[in-house]
């Protein structure tokens, strides 16, 4: 909330100046009945000016004109354009990047919380991701040492069974250094704005320290049983494991928060116009005005006819009721918020928002056409993007290189062009080994077709379904490799802390 309030300015201050016109116009026509009643006393006799003035203990403390100039103060604010918050970056996911640190000492075996506290954090690990659904989600264990179990990914079907396979005896060493693993942490999220979950049932006083001064947004979840505390880190969230889902809200509100002060500091995006907040209580007034006896001389009506317009944002239309309030990109984050990006497609009138909601209803032919027409290099990336999903491999990378152009050093556009050539590379050469029969052990008499001429054309290729010759099916795979995660984790943890020097 501090940080909100320090962020807090307005867009367009300059219509902050119409607020003290208002409130010189308010003291000018407020009726001033006092005077009034003085004046009538001294023009006729004082016994009947008394009787005239029957009733004025009951005088009315709020006009009808109060109610238009606390509207138009109100109109003036909304037009000055509030904002405390930037708009999300439509490249990142609905949720912050989390990278979750799960404690694997023996200390976690203990079954007081049944199974064993390492169990329920594994399910309640899971449960997390599967809340997180379409967000990126990494895995590191520690006990002390950290290492790095599986990068940022969206599916939860890599991480179950890495999680299934962490226990005690694959840690290469014991101890507990929670710091290491939240600086290996920072290292995975880079510059991203994102947080590390802690899930842990206790902490070494001695580690207390480094954690005081985090190189990011640190959350600790409490897999300990009820009442036991962490008194020592009363400086970090600490969120105690819950038999419902109460703990999850609580850590995905927690990176909200996470998020959004992250990108308070990042001046290439968008802030957020909270205009739209002020018409819920201008539209309570008005409501006011309907009340038996709430009437206003013409001329006043008049004027507040022609204030309103004035003072009202520039940007609104009146196609519909939704118009009144919100301007087309906000009605489009408001339905790309709720997931409806086909809808948000429709909506938006920026251009590269309607493009990206388009990338996400899976509209790539028609949000690559409008891309094409922008020259910027968030444009390339995303246009980059849809043309991988749309399976135009040789665009996609013109697509990165443009981005690389018009941003030089961009490391997810770099990142990205390195997969999409890997991907064109894998697709010429599976096409090649298709066509001479490499892959499936064709004779030297048998017909073939040389597709060296096309190298790198554009062909569709059926590929055979799961069962056929030559293609295992998931299962079959699945049994051809070693199901014993523990023993490659063993050696893969070894392996990180010899390469490190520890």
């Amino acid at each position: 909330m501090s940080g909100a309030v320090e962020a807090f300015h307005f867009l367009r201050p300059w219509w902050l100046l119409a607020l003290p016109a208002v409130a010189l116009l308010w003291w000018w026509l407020r009726p001033r009945r006092a005077g009034a009643a003085e004046a009538l006393a001294d023009s006729i006799a004082p016994h009947l000016a008394a009787a005239l003035r029957t009733g004025a203990g009951r005088r009315r403390r709020i006009h009808p004109l109060d109610l238009v100039m606390v509207t138009g103060l109100l109109l003036g604010l909304a037009a000055a354009g509030p904002t405390w918050s930037r708009l999300p970056d439509p490249l990142v996911a609905d949720t912050a990047p989390l990278v979750v640190a799960l404690k694997v000492t023996d200390s976690m075996l203990a079954d007081d919380l049944a199974p064993s506290r390492l169990d329920r954090a594994r399910f309640k690990i899971l449960d997390l991701i599967e809340a997180r659904a379409g967000a990126r989600t990494a895995l590191v264990a520690y006990a002390g040492s950290a290492h790095r179990v599986a990068p940022l990914t969206e599916d939860p079907n890599i991480l179950r069974p890495l999680l299934e396979g962490l226990k005690p005896q694959v840690m290469p060493q014991a101890g507990d250094n929670p710091a290491a693993a939240v600086d290996l942490a920072a290292e995975i999220l880079g510059d991203e704005a994102g947080a590390v979950l802690l899930v842990l049932d206790d902490v070494d006083p001695s580690a207390v320290p480094a954690l005081e001064d985090p190189p990011v947004p640190v959350l600790i979840l409490l897999a300990a049983p009820d009442g036991t505390g962490l008194p020592q880190l009363s400086g970090l969230p600490v969120i105690p494991l819950a038999h419902d889902g109460r703990d999850i809200t609580r850590i995905e509100r927690q990176l909200r928060a996470a998020q959004a002060a992250a990108l308070r500091d990042d001046d290439r995006l968008q802030w957020n116009d909270r205009a739209w907040w002020l018409a819920w209580p201008v539209a309570l007034l008005t409501l006011l005005w309907f009340r038996r006896g709430w009437t206003m001389r013409w001329r006043m009506a008049l004027l507040a006819g022609l204030l309103a317009p004035l003072l009202g944002p520039g940007q609104a239309r009146a196609d519909g009721l939704a118009d009144w309030f919100w301007t087309p990109d906000q009605q489009g984050q408001r339905a790309e918020t709720s997931r409806d990006f086909a809808r948000a497609a429709t909506l938006y009138a920026d251009p590269y928002r309607k493009a990206y909601a388009m990338t996400r209803a899976g509209q790539y032919e028609e949000a690559i056409d409008i891309l094409d027409k922008l020259d910027t290099p968030d444009a390339a990336f995303l246009q980059g993007l849809a043309e991988i999903r749309f399976r135009r491999y040789r665009p996609a990378v013109r697509s990165f290189e443009t981005a690389l152009e018009r941003r030089p050093g961009w490391a997810e556009a770099e990142r990205n062009l390195e997969v999409a050539k890997a991907i064109v590379e894998y697709v010429e050469t599976t096409q090649e080994q298709s066509d001479t029969g490499e892959d499936r052990g064709i004779g030297a008499d048998d017909t073939v077709f040389d597709n060296e001429t096309q190298k790198g054309a554009e062909t569709q290729v059926e590929q055979p379904s799961e069962g056929e010759a030559g293609m295992p099916t998931a299962e079959q795979w699945m049994q051809s490799i070693d199901t014993d995660m523990g023993d490659f984790l063993k050696s893969r943890f070894r392996f990180d802390l010899s390469e490190s020097g520890s």
